[in-house]
């Protein structure tokens, strides 16, 4: 599962910590339905309306759940993330930084034995506006998120918030929000995400908001070049110079490999519009449907004619 359904039950790993508690009660009030929680030394104990268990494993027997979020700091996120793997749940968002490369290795290695989506590490996490979201995006903001025919990928959380907040400003809701994170090895990939929302039956329109460093932009965009449904793109990190780590572990560029310029001649070349700054995303988005001048106002008439 990469795009969130409001029938999908969820464990927030780290529960009862002050993010872990801020962030589910956000999500309890976005409509997300949390049924449990883990912390090992606070297990039979009630949090926010729903059990607290000591490992994932427990709370599955008891409380079975398909997406397991983690509040969880870089020391022990290995472990509570294979346990939730372990677990048998279908997802895992994993929202924490810097977790040592060996570590997540081994994450991935247990998610590929027992077939379990990872989005992330280093995620802001997955939004699907009128359902709920799980992370740390402001889903349950109704001046950010609103429900609407646009998909929209991307590495980085605030960029990601600033385009939705340009596609409500503007009157274009959103279908879903993929966050798939900044760190150099995520389970879930730019080309996995766009995949995703172009099997989806209530996504129109794509916006995929792109970062310098690897090639996930430019794989995406060979999956683009096939696509019916249009794809418009924002990449940051034009004036980054080249050879200096800018930002996320994976935003480094040598020679061409991973340049913004790279990026962009691939995503052109596929028929991907290609917005010199957020502000244009939601003008791109009118004329790739078919619209013409900007779609500020009535970006919602457009999407739905």
């Amino acid at each position: 599962m990469i795009i969130y359904r409001q029938t999908a039950r969820v464990l927030v790993q780290g529960i009862t910590g002050k993010q872990g508690t801020f962030w589910a009660e956000k999500m309890i009030g976005a409509g997300t339905r949390i049924v449990a929680g883990v912390n090992p030394k606070r297990a039979g104990e009630t949090h926010l309306g729903v059990p607290v268990y000591a490992t994932a494993k427990a709370a599955m027997a008891e409380t079975p759940f398909d997406v397991a979020v983690m509040f969880i700091p870089p020391s022990t996120a290995k472990d509570a993330a294979v346990d939730a793997i372990e677990a048998g749940t279908k997802t895992v968002v994993i929202l924490t930084e810097h977790i040592p490369a060996r570590d997540v290795m081994a994450i991935h290695h247990a998610a590929a034995r027992h077939g379990t989506r990872i989005i992330g590490p280093n995620t802001a996490g997955i939004v699907t506006p009128g359902e709920g979201f799980v992370g740390i995006m402001p889903g349950h903001n109704g001046n950010i998120f609103q429900p609407g025919e646009v998909g929209v990928i991307s590495r980085s959380g605030s960029l990601g918030t600033l385009i939705c907040l340009n596609l409500t400003r503007a009157g274009i809701g959103q279908s879903a929000f993929l966050g798939i994170g900044g760190d150099p090895m995520i389970g879930t990939t730019t080309r996995d995400a766009l995949m995703a929302l172009d099997r989806d039956e209530r996504t129109r329109a794509v916006v995929l908001v792109g970062e310098i460093g690897g090639a996930m932009e430019e794989e995406a965009a060979e999956y683009a070049a096939g696509m019916s449904k249009p794809v418009v793109s924002f990449i940051a990190g034009r004036a980054s110079p080249p050879g200096k780590k800018m930002g996320h572990a994976g935003a480094i560029v040598s020679g061409n490999v991973g340049s913004y310029a790279g990026k962009r001649k691939a995503l052109e070349a596929a028929g991907v519009a290609v917005a010199d700054t957020p502000s244009e995303i939601p003008h791109l988005l009118g004329q790739a449907l078919g619209g013409t001048g900007s779609v500020i106002g009535d970006g919602a008439e457009m999407l739905r004619a």
